[in-house]
């Protein structure tokens, strides 16, 4: 048995998932988001990878990136490792792709701010 607390919604749900015969039941949950919240966390759970990559000649030295949409949980460490390599010319407008399909995740970075020239 498993207790999670449901993100999908502010309520927040306290939930225990439990695996049973090859199904999953759910409980705690108050709408049915919760339940596809729970049940993605026990057979594939993925999250949006928020980090920085170093910026040459920018106003400042790092410039925060994201992914354009969730990875697997499990590659997080994975990508991070491989973005932290990454060097990126000034200037950066908010929205470029830093990095196209980081970890053969088929996941773009994509940069959070604009970066202007020192």
């Amino acid at each position: 048995m498993v207790k999670l607390v449901c993100i999908e919604c502010p309520v927040g749900c306290e939930m225990t998932a439990e695996k049973k015969d090859g199904s999953i039941k759910v409980s705690g949950n108050r709408c049915p988001r919760g339940e596809k919240y729970a049940i993605q966390e026990m057979t594939n759970p993925r999250r949006m990878l928020t980090t920085t990559v170093f910026v040459e000649g920018g106003i400042y030295p790092l410039l925060p990136v994201r992914s354009d949409r969730e990875i697997p949980k499990g590659m997080v460490r994975e990508c991070v490792k491989e973005l932290s390599k990454i060097k990126v010319k000034a200037p950066v407008k908010m929205g470029d792709v830093i990095a196209k399909n980081v970890c053969k995740t088929g996941v773009d970075i994509i940069a959070s701010r604009s970066m202007v020239r020192k």
